[in-house]
């Protein structure tokens, strides 16, 4: 679907059309994917209004590695603090968590950063939480969750992100063998295990379970 775009900016935003080889079209998703990139690459990573024809949409354009490189300077990380088996992603079960792998489990238990910046961080780019983890063995993984945007440095049982994880990892050929188990709150007295069992299937679901402690 070729697109045109205009350099002028026109009240505060990009003015957009969309057009088929027969025909203008009032909208083309991918399209607009694809000017987010381009406006990324040549103006910098920012949320872009754009005037079409008939609306005015947004789109936010991010350059590859710009986030990952924002969360290592939040968590005061280096490259050779990862492991490489699993590279930094942004993985999603229904909201953004950024996956950090650490190499050791003692980088992952002095995790630190500054709640205001990590906030800042998260409400730009939308994310839920940011997951740092340490992958003990293939099916026993530590987490902790960063959870800013929620007023708290960290969450002690986060299922969204568990659940994202599961689907990373099968994407990316991890031997999990069906099922990985999720240590998280450890670091901050409140220790949960979540349970993920992984479907083989690329894009199918997975299931994250547990236990639950009544109280009162």
């Amino acid at each position: 679907m070729p697109l045109n775009w205009s350099r002028t900016l026109l009240k505060g935003g990009w003015r957009v059309r969309y057009f088929a080889p027969g025909v203008e079209v009032a909208f083309c998703g991918h399209a607009t994917i694809a000017l987010g990139a381009v406006l990324a690459m040549r103006l910098g990573d920012a949320r872009y209004a754009l005037q079409l024809n008939a609306a005015r949409i947004s789109v936010k354009g991010r350059r590859d590695g710009a986030l990952r490189q924002a969360a290592l300077r939040l968590f005061t990380l280096h490259g050779g603090d990862l492991d490489p088996r699993i590279p930094p992603a942004i993985a999603n079960a229904g909201i953004d968590h950024p996956v950090l792998a650490l190499r050791s489990r003692e980088r992952l238990a002095a995790m630190h950063y500054q709640l205001k910046v990590g906030r800042a961080l998260m409400a730009a780019e939308g994310i839920g939480t940011i997951d740092l983890i340490h992958a003990e063995t293939p099916r026993l993984i530590h987490s902790r969750n960063a959870f800013a945007i929620g007023g708290v440095l960290e969450d002690p049982a986060t299922g969204a992100a568990a659940a994202a994880l599961g689907g990373y990892l099968r994407n990316i050929g991890w031997p999990h063998a069906g099922a990985i188990e999720i240590v998280q709150g450890e670091d901050m007295g409140m220790r949960s295990r979540l349970h993920v069992g992984i479907t083989p299937e690329r894009g199918a679901s997975v299931r994250v379970s547990g236990c639950a402690h009544v109280m009162g």
